[in-house]
């Protein structure tokens, strides 16, 4: 039976070679067991615009509800840096809770994906 980790990294590698074919930067979420992280990476050069997470934020609630407030705060970022439509590497995580939280509240703040 195979580990989570190994599941995961198979998952990864699937997204990642959908991904590589856009022209569009991309929104990539790592969650640790305490925090949730969103960064866009620029298409071109591979590089790191900028990044959000919930480690600063004065939001009290669950983990899913600051994982909400970081697609928020990632939205308004992206359209400041002139972003609307973007593609969600989601990094191997299922599309469920904070992945998820953090998904719509990136859609609410106004990005196409």
């Amino acid at each position: 039976m195979k580990k989570a980790a190994e599941k995961r990294q198979k998952r990864q590698k699937s997204i990642k070679a959908r991904i590589r074919g856009n022209n569009l930067p991309s929104l990539s979420v790592f969650r640790s067991s305490k925090h949730i992280y969103a960064t866009l990476v620029d298409p071109k050069s591979g590089l790191v615009v900028f990044g959000v997470s919930d480690k600063g934020l004065k939001v009290k609630g669950t983990k899913v509800e600051k994982a909400k407030e970081v697609g928020k705060i990632f939205a308004e970022k992206a359209s400041k840096n002139k972003v609307k439509k973007i593609v969600f590497d989601r990094g191997g995580y299922l599309y469920h809770g904070r992945v998820r939280a953090l998904a719509e509240g990136a859609r609410e703040g106004g990005l196409d994906f």
